[in-house]
């Protein structure tokens, strides 16, 4: 991507309110869908056999209480998850130690009648009775359903999309972005928001759960397990953790009607964690231990493919997708292969130790593949989609930047940023989670000699952490003034939509005004665009 040229005009800004379903689906089909989860769940002779018995659909106490999931789209497959409970609670969700045969099917219609695909598999104690189905020898660009059976019950049916085949003319492209969902810290109102626009595709770039322990007066009323009182550092801590978050009837939702490409970043193991080093005096051995666990748990609670499922401490979690012609996205993995943060990971002015280039934040190995590909791409648009900012977010006078995200790691950045140029390509965006707020920004080399635009970075809030925010508050405010490569903020939870198409990128950045009360509703609040090669972007916002 050129960088800005010479005169080009500040970005637009004009009120656009709009509070209507606009991508994915139409409103009728979403309520086709969410009757589906609601009303279909346990048609009498699926797969054969006696009819279950009548039961409550998905937020039932019954062994599908988690909800189904799918993700990781190819052109001919896709990633089908549930895992099984009785008591989501209790150790190994009461399930016992004895494997479960599960029978899963997927269909072409909503009815589940023109099935495609069926078989059976084990899910067992060892991996806490979840099951990973990938399923392959489907139509590439197509939409499916799919449920599960077990132990005489049968699951709410949940609606996935294949990608585009290989090089295949693609018109359009919708993917929401998620973030940072500390369940103590407010209600899924973003999910609610993103399953009724219905998007093909759902990045989750981490933070999915908060190992912290949770406080007594966080949604009153709720269930929780006991270990919610405490800090997750074992196994089971972190099963029920990821129970507790996916008893949500928003998040399953979400869950149930778009496929989910989801990477994991500090909070699924330990606070700002470094590959070995975790962020207090835990011993390695310990942490490894720890780290192992924790992986595990992220593994058996996401709808990803066995290739990203831990040995021990050893994980391969970045991966590649692409959708015809139009985008590919390169999904990174920012915590496992990082040099340890410098500086004491404070926020502070860049130094002699965030340039050291023998630093890494995706380590040698990776920094080979996100090269290699962003090489032999053919896409219109290459993506990078990441836990932590790419940009410097500066502060102050000083220009106190963060430590944990990129602007810590400024050697590698800009082998990255400068080896993506070289290779030729044409529109870069980064799409980034973990700093709770919007942010547009360049994406650049060197922030103080203001080196050439390479990128657009778009940061998504999160959808609870923080609690209620505010349009710009204090540091929006600090990062505006000290970073004028910055061309939009918002300091409200919420998370991030795009349109892409193959002349422009549109990023709709919808906010809740409030995640506290069980009650509430997301709106758009800026519409950014970025036209196809170039780094000019026009932001259109609506009144704060």
């Amino acid at each position: 991507m050129p960088g800005t040229p010479a005169g080009t005009p500040p970005a637009t800004l004009h009120c656009d309110p709009d509070l209507t379903l606009r991508a994915g689906t139409s409103r009728r089909r979403f309520l086709s869908w969410a009757g589906l989860v609601t009303g279909l769940a346990f048609t009498p002779g699926l797969l054969g056999g006696a009819p279950p018995a009548a039961t409550s659909p998905a937020h039932s106490a019954g062994v599908f209480s988690l909800g189904v999931a799918s993700g990781d789209p190819l052109p001919d497959g896709v990633v089908l998850w549930t895992r099984l409970v009785r008591n989501p609670f209790a150790r190994l969700g009461g399930m016992g130690s004895r494997p479960v045969r599960v029978e899963w099917e997927i269909a072409a219609d909503e009815s589940m009648t023109r099935v495609v695909r069926r078989g059976a598999a084990h899910a067992t104690a060892e991996w806490g009775h979840s099951i990973h189905i990938d399923v392959r020898g489907l139509a590439p660009a197509a939409d499916y359903f799919y449920r599960f059976r077990a132990l005489g019950e049968i699951s709410p049916v949940g609606r996935t999309r294949t990608a585009p085949a290989p090089h295949a003319r693609v018109g359009a492209l919708s993917i929401a972005v998620a973030s940072c969902q500390n369940w103590a810290d407010g209600y899924y109102h973003a999910f609610a928001d993103m399953a009724a626009h219905a998007p093909d595709l759902v990045l989750h770039l981490g933070d999915y759960i908060y190992e912290k322990p949770i406080p007594g007066d966080a949604r009153r009323g709720a269930a929780r397990p006991v270990s919610a009182a405490r800090e997750a550092v074992g196994l089971d801590d972190y099963r029920e953790r990821y129970a507790l978050y996916k008893t949500d009837p928003d998040l399953q939702q979400a869950h149930a009607v778009s496929p989910f490409v989801i990477s994991f970043d500090d909070h699924e193991v330990d606070n700002n964690w470094a590959a070995t080093i975790p962020e207090d005096k835990t011993s390695l051995s310990e942490f490894a231990v720890r780290r192992a666990g924790a992986l595990r748990a992220w593994w058996e609670n996401t709808p990803v493919r066995t290739t990203a499922r831990p040995d021990g401490t050893f994980i391969r979690a970045h991966r590649r997708l692409t959708f015809g012609d139009l985008a590919e996205i390169n999904l990174l993995d920012t915590r496992s292969h990082r040099s340890d943060q410098v500086n004491g990971d404070n926020d502070c002015p860049q130094n002699a130790r965030t340039a050291d280039p023998s630093r890494t934040i995706l380590g040698p190995r990776q920094e080979r593949w996100l090269l290699d590909g962003l090489a032999s791409s053919r896409v219109r648009w290459d993506v990078l989609a990441q836990q932590v900012p790419m940009a410097d977010l500066a502060r102050g006078e000083s220009r106190a930047v963060s430590m944990d995200g990129w602007s810590g790691y400024e050697s590698s950045r800009r082998r990255i940023l400068d080896g993506a140029a070289h290779r030729g390509v044409r529109n870069l965006v980064s799409l980034a989670g973990d700093i709770h707020r919007s942010v547009v920004a360049d994406l650049r080399t060197d922030y103080v000699d203001a080196s050439p635009t390479r990128g657009v970075e778009l940061a998504t809030t999160s959808i609870t952490s923080g609690g209620d925010g505010e349009d710009s508050d204090g540091s929006d405010r600090l990062l505006k003034a000290a970073s004028p490569h910055v061309r939009f903020g918002n300091s409200q939870r919420g998370y991030l939509l795009n349109r892409i198409q193959h002349d422009r990128w549109e990023a709709e950045f919808r906010v809740a005004p409030s995640v506290r009360s069980p009650r509430g509703s997301l709106r758009r609040r800026a519409v950014v665009t970025i036209p196809d090669a170039t780094a000019a972007v026009d932001v259109g916002q609506s009144a704060p």
